[in-house]
């Protein structure tokens, strides 16, 4: 079995299990929103840890939506020189550049984040009234920007792909 096959196999099942997650997530924050209002200004009788409670899944919606985001490579770009650069080669190489950037900053931020995950565990914080543990909520760092790098990663192969496959054809053009 080909890498590339293997990776188009588990990206099915990562993209099933992604959008469920995201769609339960928002679930949960939707209902917890309503609630936490009808209980505020419709019965004047706030239930204590609501806000607590929606720091969960508000964290793990925003991170694994960032996943989504690079997974569908989506997500916000200021492509300002695409403007000016007329030859595909030169527009395929600034992509490309721009990728190892971005690849660069990821796992820059993905090494903070496995030392975040690694004191978050050993201190066990709890919240300030139901008494969660803390790590629950950073975790989400640490598996969204693992995630994020994976999907980076295989944009910057695709780049590359581009920026050879584009230059090996103006070659044969050009004669």
């Amino acid at each position: 079995m080909k890498i590339n096959s293997i990776f188009s196999f588990m990206d099915f099942y990562i993209e099933k299990i992604l959008k469920m997650s995201l769609y339960l997530l928002f679930l949960a924050t939707a209902v917890l929103i309503v609630v936490q209002v009808l209980l505020r200004y419709v019965f004047c009788a706030p239930l204590m840890g609501t806000e607590e409670i929606l720091v969960f899944p508000t964290i793990w919606l925003y991170f694994l939506g960032a996943v989504n985001a690079s997974r569908d490579e989506s997500h916000i770009t200021a492509k300002v020189l695409e403007v000016f650069i007329k030859k595909k080669s030169s527009l395929y190489l600034e992509r490309t550049i721009m990728s190892i950037l971005s690849l660069a900053v990821v796992l820059w931020l993905t090494y903070w984040a496995w030392d975040y995950f690694l004191y978050s565990f050993k201190a066990w914080k709890l919240s300030a009234s139901l008494y969660i543990p803390m790590f629950f909520a950073e975790s989400a760092f640490l598996v969204g920007l693992v995630l994020m790098s994976v999907y980076t990663f295989v944009e910057l192969l695709k780049n590359i792909k581009l920026f050879r496959f584009n230059r090996e054809e103006e070659a044969v053009s050009s004669c």
